[in-house]
């Protein structure tokens, strides 16, 4: 993958810069909070606008993205890198206490993703954890290819599938957690009314599925799973 002036478009016209997803993204960390260590290391995957990162509370905090767009929107202490998730040679081996990505695993073709996956799995600690935020196929079915840079389908199931495979074990999944958009609703609901809809057992409109799943690394040396 590389980075174009096609993929900068995408940002400005399908993705602009959203305030009101600091909101959303604080209550999505706070609920996430139990996961993340705090003396850690912490890199957040094709962060972009970095909306996750800058709410984590931890010892180092890493964004990574192909886009410059990353460089403007870090916090102060966010160490930013550019460059792939494919090949992240930038982290050493067993380096990392948590990666975190949202909606990138979809914009990957199927060599990509087990390019990444293998690379996600070398680069974190033995039992580091990997948290994904992804549309949910089975329930997004309808808006999926929406995004024409969409490559990859992905359900609750088949992730959880294609991370057993690749050397991670899946300690747990919500089919539903968010809505398919954190931005295109017609009103912005407040901070406290987003905790109580994280933390409700049902939640309706949810188009994506939190998974959260441990680097397995007690019967191989490196991760290659594939």
């Amino acid at each position: 993958m590389s980075y174009s002036s096609e993929k900068e478009d995408y940002f400005s016209k399908r993705l602009p810069y959203d305030p009101y997803r600091d909101t959303v993204w604080w209550e999505i960390v706070r609920f996430l909070r139990v996961y993340i260590p705090r003396d850690g290391v912490v890199l957040e995957v094709g962060a972009a606008y970095c909306h996750f990162i800058n709410h984590v509370t931890c010892r180092e905090r890493h964004a990574l993205d192909l886009s410059p767009i990353v460089k403007d929107y870090a916090a102060k202490g966010v160490i930013v890198h550019s460059g792939s998730v494919t090949r992240m040679n930038q982290f050493d081996d067993n380096s990392l206490d948590l990666v975190f990505a949202s909606n990138v695993f979809e914009h990957l073709d199927d060599r990509e993703f087990e390019d990444a996956a293998r690379e996600i799995r070398r680069v974190l600690k033995p039992s580091g954890r990997l948290i994904l935020l992804q549309p949910n196929f089975r329930y997004a079915y309808r808006d999926y290819f929406d995004d024409y840079t969409h490559k990859k389908i992905f359900n609750d199931v088949g992730m959880s599938g294609h991370l057993e495979h690749a050397g991670f074990a899946v300690e747990r999944v919500l089919p539903r957690f968010c809505p398919f958009s954190l931005s295109k609703s017609p009103f912005k609901v407040p901070g406290f009314l987003v905790r109580l809809y994280l933390n409700s057992p049902i939640r309706p409109f949810s188009k994506q599925m939190l998974v959260i799943a441990r680097a397995n690394k007690q019967h191989d040396g490196c991760g290659d799973a594939f």
